[in-house]
């Protein structure tokens, strides 16, 4: 089975310069360690400097003596074309005829998955991604969340593992006690529009209503105190609550009043909410029946959203049921308390994380701690006995791994770096190593809109809901444009794949350990760089493929008719799809197939622009750029999909 044609080629470089240096250099051990360089100077390259240091030679003259070597073995060769010397580097061309054949072989065998690569460990991985609170609905950064965690899955797929996609439901702690009391004041209302949007909505008014009275409280006390400064920084925030209550109103003048007004009415809100955090941990059944109803509203909203984008769970993994009603965070308890690292501080257990690492100074090396990082300790319990998110997580952690799964991937913003490191070193104390060193954190940073500051705890925030709505009627402006003689119902099916397609490309192409900036000029540009570019490109493979009819079965590459340097480029960049798909799959970076996908859109338009396909003669010639064709569209749709991307066949 032929998975990777570039490979074919890469192998048979390797295998001729490790001939001719265990001939020429039998005592020096040496790695052959091929780099891609400019278009001008080859395919692969290999360069002469550390070797030429160790045998004390010029690396000219080392790199000369290895060409001249392996001339003949070059000149039997199918794969490699010829060979240059230039400085110290030695530098290998393909035979691109060998190379499409090599791809041609390989389609035969996989078809539609061409691009599969198998990894030669296969695992069972765990996804975990989303999880967002169930306390207002999925809005942009979460949509990042989730469209990183389900394009990492996918990839990883093609790798040919066993992957199960996780969503951690967090449905103990605070904020999901402040919307269950808010619902609760409210008398338990049937939604009167999207579940996760009311949630979000009562959640919003009862966490800034917490808010003003707590303000209101410290500012009687700062003036008793005569603290002056305090007094006006409290007037300030005071203000500005009473205007995002004034904005909440407006959304639902009778709910908010209502909410209001029985929210006035409880002697103490902020010790209710307390109430409900602890009754809920200690399984009260009314407690549980009133969280749980919350929560499932909030999912019920949150699985809607997710089938508009096709993102599907094959686990909802609720907090409360794995890691606190099970017993299973105390029993961590119990076992970390036996530990050196843990103790009593200020009425909370902390665990000193940075103490394990000085007494194991090899932990900095193998968790990526710098040299003068001291980890922070984790609390583990407050002073009122409740547990805290981390603590929990550790018992979710070894719930996930004794799944029996290889791998755990956590996707987690970069503002959770610290606490997945804690959480590692937790692991570590209490003898799971292998669980530590296999839990890997999948970073990204957040998602920014020029001109928006966003607070799920102030009900601010741009929905993935919001967002899907604007890019469907934005994508529907261009289908208009471009394809006015569609029928309505394919131009609405074009707009919906285009629109969505658009909002997952911008959130994934950006490498995950940067800020997107999020701008709808150049998220639905067709010009380049984006999700409907690529589909635009894919589409018009399509419709050329559709025009030859039966003659793409005959579609196939003849012997020496790939000359023009657009049609060398593509087959260059299609034999190197499976090197890009476990590239990304390994180094969990979707990214990198959003910018392959780019880059092949780019050089199939200037094939497409450049050369004629069904009118190119000789029949060969037409029959071998339409096979070329026929890949771009199978390597593009196949890219497009690890990202999670619907590629049209118009639009």
């Amino acid at each position: 089975m032929i998975y990777s044609p570039f490979k074919y080629f890469r192998d048979e470089v390797e295998g001729v310069l490790k001939g001719a240096l265990s001939e020429l250099f039998p005592d020096v051990k040496v790695e052959v360690d091929l780099e891609i360089p400019p278009p001008a100077h080859g395919h692969l390259s290999f360069k002469t400097f550390t070797l030429a240091r160790k045998i004390g030679e010029n690396p000219v003259k080392v790199a000369e003596k290895i060409g001249d070597f392996i001339s003949s073995a070059v000149e039997k060769s199918k794969m490699i074309a010829k060979v240059s010397v230039e400085g110290g580097y030695i530098n290998f061309f393909v035979n691109i005829n060998e190379l499409a054949k090599t791809i041609w072989s390989s389609y035969q065998e996989l078809s539609e998955k061409y691009g599969f690569y198998p990894a030669r460990r296969r695992e069972k991985v765990i996804v975990e991604f989303l999880s967002a609170n169930p306390v207002h609905p999925i809005h942009i950064g979460g949509a990042r969340n989730a469209f990183l965690g389900d394009s990492i899955a996918r990839l990883l797929e093609w790798r040919g593992h066993e992957v199960y996609r996780h969503y951690y439901v967090n449905d103990m702690g605070r904020q999901v006690a402040i919307a269950a009391y808010g619902y609760k004041l409210l008398g338990e209302p049937k939604p009167w529009t999207k579940p996760d949007h009311v949630i979000g909505f009562i959640y919003a008014i009862t966490s800034t209503l917490l808010d003003l009275r707590r303000y209101k409280i410290e500012l009687e006390r700062a003036r008793a105190l005569g603290l002056n400064d305090y007094y006006s920084e409290l007037l300030r925030k005071i203000d500005s609550i009473v205007s995002i209550l004034s904005d909440l109103r407006q959304q639902n003048v009778e709910i908010f009043d209502k909410l209001v007004d029985e929210f006035n009415k409880r002697e103490d809100p902020e010790l209710d909410v307390s109430r409900i955090v602890l009754a809920y941990e200690r399984r009260d059944p009314s407690v549980v029946t009133l969280v749980r109803k919350v929560c499932e509203l909030a999912l019920e909203g949150f699985k809607e959203t997710l089938s508009k984008v096709d993102i599907t769970f094959d686990s909802f993994d609720w907090e409360s049921e794995i890691t606190s009603w099970s017993g299973m965070t105390e029993k961590i308890l119990l076992l970390l308390r036996k530990t050196p690292f843990v103790s009593y501080s200020k009425g909370t257990l902390v665990f000193n994380a940075n103490a394990l690492v000085k007494e194991r100074p090899e932990l900095k090396a193998r968790l990526g701690i710098p040299d003068n990082y001291e980890v922070p300790q984790l609390t583990l319990i407050r002073s009122d006995g409740t547990t805290l998110y981390t603590t929990r997580d550790i018992a979710y952690t070894i719930w996930k791994f004794e799944r029996g799964v290889d791998r755990v991937i956590n996707v987690i913003g970069m503002d959770q770096k610290v606490a997945q490191l804690q959480l590692k070193l937790a692991l570590i104390a209490l003898g799971y190593e292998k669980y530590a060193f296999n839990l890997i954190h999948c970073g990204y940073e957040l998602v920014s809109l020029p001109g928006m500051s966003m607070s799920g705890r102030r009900g601010r925030y741009i929905t993935l809901d919001q967002m899907v709505d604007e890019a469907i009627r934005r994508a529907r402006i261009e289908v208009d444009k471009r394809s006015p003689n569609l029928s309505e119902d394919e131009k609405r099916k074009i707009a919906e794949i285009v629109g969505i397609g658009a909002i997952k490309y911008a959130l994934i192409s950006v490498s995950p350990l940067k800020q997107v900036v999020f701008s709808w000029d150049r998220v639905l540009s067709f010009e380049r760089n984006s999700g409907p570019f690529i589909q635009y490109a894919h589409a018009r493979a399509f419709n050329i493929l559709a025009k030859a009819g039966s003659a793409v079965r005959e579609a196939k590459p003849y012997a020496n008719l790939i000359k023009d340097r657009y049609e060398e480029e593509l087959i260059l960049m299609i034999s190197k799809f499976p090197d890009v798909v476990a590239e990304a799959a390994d180094k969990l970076r979707p990214d990198i197939i959003a910018e392959y996908a780019n880059d092949l859109a780019l050089i199939f338009n200037s094939f497409y622009d450049k050369l004629p396909v069904l009118r190119a003669e000789p029949k060969e010639l037409m029959l071998t750029r339409l096979w070329i064709v026929r890949m771009v569209q199978v390597v593009l749709k196949n890219a497009l999909n690890l990202l999670g991307i619907t590629a049209p066949e118009r639009m």
